[in-house]
């Protein structure tokens, strides 16, 4: 819990400091005054007097969204049923259909069914399309269809999918879903480490991860892997806990800092650990964000745990929400994160933006050097920077650009229909297979869309506005063509990272996301690095200074 920095000020610099903050505050007022004035008749003037019928909620939800959006990401206005969907992310409880779904194009796709729950049970599978929800038909609907799929238990909802091109319709029974911090964990091949897997730091996160631990340790665990990869982070106070899991009491995790003197605060760990000498190692990667962060910078500078993979994400801005009227929300960017030892996780400057309004990142060279409680040097740059980094763990840019265009995800809807009864077998994807993922690229004309492509075709976009389009159309195919070459060589260059990816998400359609954890407990160079990092003492204590 809280734990506030207490600091000894002289009375007249106090003084001093109500005067200056009175007077500025008057000012802030003053001019926020004014322009909600402003603001307020534009608003009744435009919707009064406009040609044609507004939608004054759509119009208001748009305009304070995108006035948000040009400070920082994180930033954000919640409409009634953002508040529901963001009570659901921290609780990590909810009822509904059991079921990771994303509207991409207008289209409501089924990304991954959770096994055994409503979605699961009623047959639907990854890449299914739900095209009507009880009566309502999705291609006119313009709002969060997700809500249709939300409500009491037991509440049953007849829907219609497309399949490989077939219509199909089924009916869900709502159920209450709980989505685990720690979906997995199990002792390792040598017997003596246990892996825990954290995907998110809602309010369980803490106590299901001790229960892992604890349970480990009664199955002969004397070394413990801790995976963070891909936890977009959470609960601030979920991280402190967990770092409280293996370093003492009242022990500083992290700091938060602010304009904002309320929200400069120290938070320390509060109870008893359960293991303070067991050897340990956390795995991170660029999706690691936020909570995973603190906890992987806290332990690496207390010298309490080896960090293995690549750079994390880099997100150190703490947000809170606060409630305004007709149960709205708004989540405000508060302060930042620092590390035990003083360190900054924040990548981004959003204060700072280049030409093309994109937040500048601090170049490796300005990075600032930092030390751990036993003299080992650390950096800052936004993220933790591994112990160990492996170059396997960091994602190229052509597989990033596969995995959100759905290249992969779409290829592997495909292969699933044509080998049905793959069952538990895991396949060695070969040159052919490989070969095959090419050609279905080529095939559905996907576009990679890495930044250059982007780039290029904007471009072309604006030349085609300003009536110059037709003097470097030559020049232009030129470029795209040399362009889909290189990104044909990325391709090839990249071909074990690609297929390992399509491997991944081929095991969750037959074994669930347990199927790939259980095959990344087996077979992951990550973890294979940290079994043996931790198998070897003298590394260990050599990269901890012990």
């Amino acid at each position: 819990m809280l734990s506030f920095l207490k600091k000894r000020y002289i009375i007249p610099v106090l003084a001093g400091g109500f005067l200056f903050v009175g007077a500025s505050f008057k000012q802030d007022f003053f001019e926020i005054a004014k322009q909600l004035e402003i603001f307020t008749t534009m608003f009744k003037t435009v919707n009064q007097n406009y040609v044609d019928e507004v939608n004054p909620g759509e119009m208001m939800d748009k305009a304070i969204k995108s006035m948000l959006a040009d400070l920082d990401p994180y930033t954000n206005y919640f409409n009634e049923q953002d508040v529901v969907r963001f009570k659901i992310n921290s609780t990590g409880e909810y009822t509904g259909i059991g079921a990771m779904i994303n509207r991409k194009e207008g289209r409501l796709i089924i990304v991954e069914p959770y096994k055994n729950f409503p979605a699961d049970k009623a047959g639907l599978k990854a890449g299914d399309e739900i095209v009507q929800i009880g009566d309502v038909n999705l291609v006119d609907f313009k709002e969060d269809a997700g809500t249709l799929l939300r409500g009491a238990k037991n509440t049953k909802v007849d829907i219609k999918y497309k399949r490989q091109g077939k219509l199909l319709s089924t009916q869900l029974v709502l159920d209450e879903v709980e989505v685990k911090a720690v979906p997995f964990y199990t002792m390792l091949s040598d017997k003596t480490t246990g892996y825990i897997v954290l995907t998110q730091f809602n309010s369980k996160a803490s106590s299901e991860t001790k229960d892992a631990l604890l349970k480990l340790k009664t199955e002969g665990a004397t070394k413990i892997i801790l995976d963070l990869r891909g936890n977009p982070g959470g609960l601030l106070h979920e991280a402190v806990n967990i770092c409280n899991l293996f370093v003492p009491q009242n022990e500083i995790i992290v700091t938060t800092k602010s304009k904002n003197e309320k929200h400069n605060n120290t938070y320390k760990t509060q109870k008893q650990p359960v293991d303070l000498d067991i050897p340990l190692a956390v795995l991170v990667d660029g999706k690691s964000a936020s909570a995973s962060e603190i906890v992987a910078g806290a332990l690496q500078d207390l010298d309490r745990a080896v960090i293995i993979g690549t750079r994390s994400f880099g997100k150190g801005l703490v947000q809170r929400p606060l409630d305004l009227s007709y149960g709205t929300q708004v989540k405000v960017t508060i302060s930042r994160y620092y590390t035990p030892s003083g360190r900054c996780i924040q990548a981004l400057d959003y204060a700072h933006k280049d030409k093309d309004g994109k937040a500048t990142r601090t170049d490796s060279k300005n990075y600032n050097a930092f030390k751990t409680r036993k003299g080992r040097t650390v950096y800052d740059g936004g993220g933790i920077q591994p112990d160990i980094e492996l170059a396997e763990a960091k994602q190229s840019t052509v597989a990033s650009a596969l995995v959100k265009s759905d290249g992969i995800f779409n290829f592997v809807t495909e292969y699933y229909y044509k080998n049905p009864t793959l069952g538990t077998t895991i396949p060695a994807l070969t040159d052919t297979d490989f070969a095959n993922f090419k050609a279905f690229l080529k095939k559905e004309n996907f576009q990679l869309d890495t930044e250059t492509e982007v780039a290029l075709k904007k471009t072309m976009e604006a030349a085609k506005k300003e009536k110059i389009d037709e003097s470097i159309t030559v020049e232009y195919q030129q470029l795209l063509s040399a362009l889909h070459k290189s990104e044909e060589k990325e391709l090839e260059k990249n071909k074990t990272e690609i297929k390992n990816l399509i491997l991944d998400e081929i095991i969750k359609r037959y074994q669930y996301r347990e199927g790939l954890y259980l095959y990344y407990s087996k077979s992951n160079p990550e973890i294979t690095k940290a079994l043996g990092v931790l198998s070897n003492t003298l590394e260990y204590n050599k990269i901890l200074k012990k």
